[in-house]
């Protein structure tokens, strides 16, 4: 009896809000711990060598504090199952995804809060070089918790690979006249990979917080918020740069801001990509989410391609271009990624040599390009919270309410309802206890009543909208 109690309590409980849709994230020594860490990494073994016996597995982390130490439980978990590591250390995201990528192994795992608070951490995971996501990252817990872990005896060998990455950053760049650049690797994870970049590429070019520190003492590393660039507009205007370039705390999401300081969002610069590529290939698929302006899908259709809207998530967005064949896709939030002449997967320091490439080709300023571009006027992405049950119903109730009258929308994910003024878009947060909504006209009349038809869905359901301003963009 005694026996069988023993190996009842023995049962591993995770902390269940670190599943998340795309990754493992939590509060380390809160939700998170190198406990859950190493099982984990079991799991995510255990499925790699039902796939292939002899993998191998890449692993690399960021620069938090709490990473070596959560790195360390991952490589331990992964020689445990019987698979070898191939450890590649500190740096960026994308680093890990292209060893993954470049040295065919079965899968990778990083260790990463992203742009997330320092004390917070996680794993991204790609498996057989395919995303890894919802159903396959409930699974690892499924796994963990039941103990139906395989066991072995693999072994770790250490390579650094930052060389290999760098070169293949470099040759990605085909620009033609020098550029004065400033970086801004905000203490994250890019930090000497943009220092030797800056250090090789022609022209000029200044890093900004390249020391890696977990502890982010500039600012915090998130591109997509306003607050956290003033520090490379500053540099941008004072030292009268071409451009500024901005990376989130593991380098898979980009900022850019012009000559004038001006930032450019994602669909902005998923226009000017789409321009270049088209020109090389006529007619090919461009994937936004549902985030994105109705000026780029037009855009897209003027330049000749076939825009495709669909789902925000950075694991969606990759399945999709599998699946379409698409050579160039990009969220709102700045993730950005090149199918053409690349692996397709988000790499923000690939998408900024691409940005300088077309930018030097061109004969023109990046404000110019920009000014260039389609104009609408947008609310900014308003959150705000809904409880993680609750904001799938309140989805739905807002659903068949339009459906009833006859309202034109896409649902493919969450509603984005298109009417005479332009659009407005409410979906639930995949990460979050939160629902986001968006709205966006040609004018500002338009936008007022949009953002009313917004409230009145919402009020319906019995949800309160925050006041949110409206940006020109």
């Amino acid at each position: 009896m005694t026996v069988q109690l023993m190996k009842k309590e023995m049962k591993h409980v995770f902390n269940p809000t670190i599943f998340r849709e795309y990754d493992i994230r939590g509060i380390v020594g809160q939700s998170l711990f190198a406990e859950d860490a190493y099982l984990i990494a079991r799991a995510f073994a255990t499925k790699a060598a039902q796939l292939q016996k002899d993998g191998v597995i890449c692993v690399g982390r960021d620069g938090r504090l709490s990473s070596p130490q959560m790195h360390e439980a991952v490589c331990r978990g992964i020689i445990d199952s019987g698979l070898d590591v191939l450890d590649i250390g500190l740096g960026p995201t994308p680093m890990l995804y292209y060893a993954a990528y470049s040295k065919k192994a079965v899968g990778g795992i990083m260790i990463t809060g992203s742009h997330n608070p320092p004390d917070h951490n996680g794993f991204k995971f790609v498996l057989q070089n395919q995303a890894f996501y919802g159903a396959a990252i409930a699974e690892l817990k499924t796994l963990a918790e039941n103990n139906n872990l395989a066991s072995g005896a693999g072994k770790i060998e250490k390579q650094d690979i930052r060389e290999t990455y760098i070169a293949a950053m470099l040759k990605a760049y085909d620009g033609t006249r020098e550029l004065n650049v400033a970086w801004d690797a905000g203490n994250g994870a890019t930090g000497e990979i943009m220092s030797a970049i800056c250090q090789r590429l022609a022209g000029k070019h200044i890093a900004l917080n390249e020391k890696i520190d977990g502890t982010f003492p500039a600012h915090h590393p998130d591109p997509t918020v306003p607050e956290n660039l003033k520090q490379i507009i500053a540099t941008v205007r004072e030292k009268k740069l071409d451009a500024g370039i901005a990376f989130d705390g593991d380098g898979d999401r980009l900022g850019v801001v012009d000559d004038e300081g001006n930032i450019l969002w994602g669909d902005q610069l998923l226009m000017l990509y789409a321009a270049d590529i088209l020109k090389e290939k006529p007619g090919a698929t461009i994937i936004a989410d549902v985030k994105a302006s109705g000026a780029l899908f037009d855009e897209v259709a003027r330049l000749g391609g076939t825009p495709l809207m669909w789902k925000t998530g950075h694991s969606l967005i990759k399945s999709k271009m599998k699946e379409t064949g698409a050579p160039l896709a990009g969220e709102m939030s700045g993730h950005l990624f090149f199918a053409d002449k690349y692996y397709g997967f988000d790499d923000a320091i690939y998408a900024a040599v691409r940005l300088l490439g077309l930018l030097s080709r061109s004969n023109k300023k990046l404000s110019q390009l920009r000014a260039a571009l389609p104009k609408r006027i947008n609310t900014p992405e308003i959150r705000f919270p809904c409880d993680d049950l609750r904001k799938f119903k309140v989805i739905d109730e807002v659903k068949s309410r339009l459906q009833k009258d006859g309202a034109k929308f896409s649902d493919v994910d969450g509603v984005r309802v298109s009417t005479t003024a332009g659009w407005w878009l409410l979906r639930a947060s995949n990460t979050q206890a939160m629902l986001v909504a968006r709205c966006e006209a040609e004018n500002e009349q338009g936008l007022e009543s949009l953002k009313q038809d917004l409230q009145k869905q919402l009020a319906l359901s019995k949800v309160e909208l925050p006041e949110g301003g409206s940006g020109h963009h």
